[in-house]
C-alpha cells in the first residue's frame, strides 16, 4: 500500500507549490482553507497539477526535494508528462 504522496499545486498566480502528504485531497482542502503552507496563504491553489504515490515517507521526501530543485519549465514538463499518462 502506498502511504505517502508528492504533489504539485498550481496556484492562482500561475506559480507552483510542491509538498508531500498522506492524503492529497485532504491536504489540498487544507491549502485552500488557508491552513496549508505559508506560501499557499498568499498564493491560493487552484488545482492539484501533479500527484505521485510512494511506498513510504522517506521516498516521498526525497522526490519532493528533487522536484523543488527543478526549474519552472522542468516542473511544467513533469506535470504535462503525468497528464499525458492519464
Amino acid at each position: 500500500m502506498m502511504s505517502a504522496w508528492v504533489y504539485i499545486l498550481e496556484c492562482a498566480d500561475g506559480s507552483y507549490y510542491t509538498g508531500w502528504t498522506n492524503d492529497v485531497e485532504k491536504r489540498f482542502a487544507a491549502h485552500c482553507a488557508g491552513r496549508g503552507a505559508k506560501y499557499t496563504r498568499s498564493h491560493p491553489p487552484v488545482r492539484v497539477a501533479y500527484a505521485k504515490a510512494f511506498i513510504d515517507k522517506s521516498a516521498a521526501l526525497k522526490q519532493e526535494a528533487a522536484i523543488k530543485k527543478l526549474t519552472r519549465a522542468q516542473k511544467a514538463a513533469l506535470i504535462a508528462e503525468a497528464e499525458s499518462e492519464k
